[in-house]
């Protein structure tokens, strides 16, 4: 089992409760950034959380960060606008040079610089990460890469994207996973070169999601990570650690509604006795209760199997489905236990409740989950 990490997430419920609901209500109004709950995460070292003592951070294992970031989603708040730097340290930990991490690392721990973006979907491929058309060509020292990318959040709010391009066209690689690089993009000097265009797309829950459009950037070969056409397998693993990550934050998403429910039950009072008396009531939180306890146990074992250096492809997808199944479960269970009021911007509920569904369809959707579960653990046949 992963350790339960009660300081921090006791730190985390303290800087949590300085956002409380109607900052998160104005926010989500107007679809605005959290700057200053991003800002006051990253002062207390919570965003360096993964990067090792030597670069300036706190050098904790994944189960921390799951821990971080499903405190911040249990405490009403939104992990969202940070999560992404969590998860996409991994590829560069893993795969990046001495050189990269000493250059970019440091600074990323001290604020100086967001690395919140990653770029892998596409319009025409989405999770196809194998049918990618952005390209990346040499071109000297540097690759030119041209193309676009789709639900790329945060991108307005970062200064470094780790970005997934090819570098082989597929009919010419080796293999049909061979062909991908990952690169880290300096996001400010591509805007400044107008070879980086931004699209803020509008959605249902503020998610500061976008659009990019990448026209002859220039991204030196100092700044491709590890090897050349090798980039599909260094970012399965950020990928099972964003899974877990997300997981985790379902997880909290799921206390959060549970808290709520039951408390609102028994405070709320008809017809002469609080409506939790009523099974009607009752069950539904119940259940959405040991959903979520299920749901945690997966988590907490594809975090401690992915610490051990372990593939957790089937874990990590599982956690993720099983966990964003038990959040929503608890989101219906709120809103119902709430009535009329679950719809009340006041009450949050509506919020979490949008924002939480989210994790059924992104990163990755729950069919695709199952097409896995049954190709790659259950040894069925390649649906289609």
């Amino acid at each position: 089992m992963t350790p339960d990490y009660s300081d921090i997430r006791e730190e985390v419920a303290k800087l949590c409760a300085a956002f409380p609901g109607p900052y998160w209500q104005e926010k989500d109004k107007a679809r605005a950034y959290p700057t200053e709950f991003v800002t006051a995460l990253g002062e207390a070292g919570y965003l360096a959380a993964l990067i090792p003592e030597e670069y300036g951070g706190a050098g904790l294992p994944l189960s921390a960060a799951a821990a971080i970031l499903e405190e911040i989603q249990r405490q009403g708040c939104n992990g969202g606008a940070v999560h992404a730097q969590m998860y996409v340290m991994g590829t560069v930990l893993r795969h990046g040079s001495a050189e990269q991490k000493a250059r970019y690392l440091p600074r990323v721990a001290t604020g100086e610089l967001r690395l919140q973006a990653f770029g892998v979907t596409e319009p025409t491929s989405g999770t196809d990460t194998l049918s990618l058309k952005t390209v990346a060509v040499k071109d000297g020292d540097d690759y030119v890469i041209n193309g676009q990318k789709l639900w790329i959040s945060r991108s307005e709010h970062s200064d470094l994207m780790i970005l997934l391009a090819r570098t082989t066209p597929r009919d010419q690689a080796a293999s049909r996973t061979d062909g991908l690089s990952v690169f880290i993009v300096d996001m400010k000097e591509a805007l400044a070169a107008g070879s980086l265009t931004i699209r803020p797309i509008d959605t249902m829950m503020n998610h500061a999601t976008t659009e990019l459009f990448f026209d002859n950037m220039r991204v030196p070969a100092a700044n491709l990570i590890g090897e050349e056409g090798k980039g599909f397998r260094y970012i399965l693993s950020g990928m099972n650690a964003e899974r877990l990550l997300i997981a985790a934050e379902c997880i909290g998403d799921a206390k959060f509604f549970i808290e709520r429910a039951s408390n609102y039950a028994k405070e709320r009072v008809l017809f002469g006795r609080p409506i939790g008396q009523n099974q009607g009531v009752q069950f539904p939180i119940a259940r959405a209760y040991a959903q979520m306890k299920a749901a945690e146990l997966m988590v907490h074992d594809g975090i401690a199997k992915y610490e051990a250096g372990e593939n957790v492809g089937a874990e990590a997808n599982m956690a993720k489905m099983l966990a964003a199944e038990a959040s929503w479960a608890a989101g219906e269970a709120a809103i119902q236990t709430h009535g009329g009021f679950g719809f009340a911007a006041e009450y949050d509920i509506e919020r979490k409740f949008r924002e939480t569904r989210l994790y059924q369809v992104a990163p990755i959707s729950t069919n695709m989950i199952l097409s896995f579960v049954a190709e790659h653990v259950l040894g069925m046949p390649r649906s289609y």
